[in-house]
């Protein structure tokens, strides 16, 4: 008798979620946000997602650039359902260790972070705070 191979199923975008760190958002509690990346998942919007063949490729981090001043925000989520609809339909989870490898690489350019900015508990911080954050 032939066994069946169960195909693994991915997870789908609206699956991705940190409890903890929407819980520190709700408290809008700057100490909890700070364990609960240090700890945890993060939910990252995506140009382009990674290539399910390939563990390697994370896929293309979307990143907004003001058009009048240039600056550039990294936009992060507790949950994939609060990412607003006019992003790139692509998310991806990153890690605690992806977040501080992203940003260090990128401090330069990054000028702001917003965690959840269309709610419903928006916080901001700049990357020097969450990497301080992230390295505590």
């Amino acid at each position: 008798m032939a066994v069946k191979k169960s195909k693994k199923k991915a997870p789908a975008a609206a699956d991705f979620r940190s409890e903890a760190l929407a819980q520190a958002l709700e408290k809008q509690d700057m100490a909890a946000v700070a364990l609960a990346l240090r700890n945890g998942n993060t939910v990252v919007p995506l140009i382009r997602p990674g290539a399910r063949d390939d563990p390697r490729d994370g896929g293309e981090v979307w990143t907004y650039r003001d058009p009048a001043t240039g600056d550039v925000a990294l936009l992060l989520f507790s949950d994939a359902k609060h990412k607003p609809a006019n992003l790139p339909p692509g998310v991806g989870i990153y890690s605690p260790l992806w977040l501080r490898s992203f940003l260090t690489t990128h401090r330069e350019v990054i000028t702001t972070v917003f965690l959840d900015i269309a709610g419903p508990h928006p916080m901001q911080a700049s990357p020097e705070e969450l990497l301080r954050a992230l390295e505590a």
